[in-house]
C-alpha cells in the first residue's frame, strides 16, 4: 500500500474521531455501507488519510486494502488534505494540446509538490482535473473559484504571488 501522499501530518481531533465512530457504529450492520461511511468520514476530516482508513476498516471489519482500493478508485475521495488555495489544472483535450502539462510542471517546481499533494504549510494543494468547460480559454487553471486562462508556464509565478500573503 502506498504511504499517505500528504506532507502534512495527520491532526485528527478527538471530536472528529467520536463523530466517525458514531457513523461506523450506526452503519456497521448495514450491508454495503462502506462507501457511505467513507463519504461521511471525508466530510468529517476533509480527506481520507491512512489513519482514518484504518479506523474505518477496523470498525467495519474489512481490510485496509479494501478501503484504500475504493478510496483510490473513485475520484470523489481525496487521500491528501486540500490547501487553503486549491490549484486545479485542466488536462482536458483543448488545455492539454495548448500546454497544460507545462503549467503542472512549473507549479510542481515552484510549490515543491506533485498533483494530489499539499504543501507542508497547508497553503497550496495541486490537482489535475478533466475538462472544466472553459475550452476557449485553454489552457486553464483555477485557484479555488478564481479562473485563469490562456496561460503559459511563465504566468505561474505571478499567479502564486497573488496568494502568497
Amino acid at each position: 500500500m502506498k504511504k499517505n501522499a500528504s506532507k502534512i501530518p495527520f491532526n485528527g481531533t478527538p471530536e472528529q474521531e467520536a463523530k466517525l465512530m458514531a457513523v461506523i457504529e450506526e452503519k456497521k450492520h448495514i450491508e454495503g455501507s462502506l462507501m457511505q461511511v467513507m463519504q461521511e468520514a471525508q466530510e468529517i476530516y476533509g480527506y481520507l488519510p491512512l489513519e482514518v482508513q484504518q479506523m474505518i476498516a477496523k470498525g467495519l471489519g474489512v481490510s485496509v486494502e479494501e478501503v484504500y482500493g475504493i478510496a483510490t478508485f473513485y475520484a470523489q475521495f481525496a487521500l491528501s488534505p486540500k490547501g487553503k488555495y486549491n490549484i486545479s489544472v485542466c488536462l482536458g483535450t483543448a488545455c492539454y494540446v495548448k500546454g497544460a502539462q507545462s503549467l503542472i510542471d512549473r507549479l510542481t517546481e515552484v510549490l515543491g509538490i506533485k498533483a494530489g499533494e499539499c504543501t507542508a504549510d497547508g497553503k497550496f494543494s495541486l490537482e489535475a482535473c478533466r475538462c472544466i468547460g472553459a475550452c476557449g480559454l485553454a489552457p486553464v487553471l483555477t485557484v479555488n473559484e478564481d479562473v485563469y486562462g490562456r496561460l503559459t508556464d511563465k504566468d505561474i509565478d505571478g499567479i502564486i504571488a497573488k496568494y502568497s500573503d
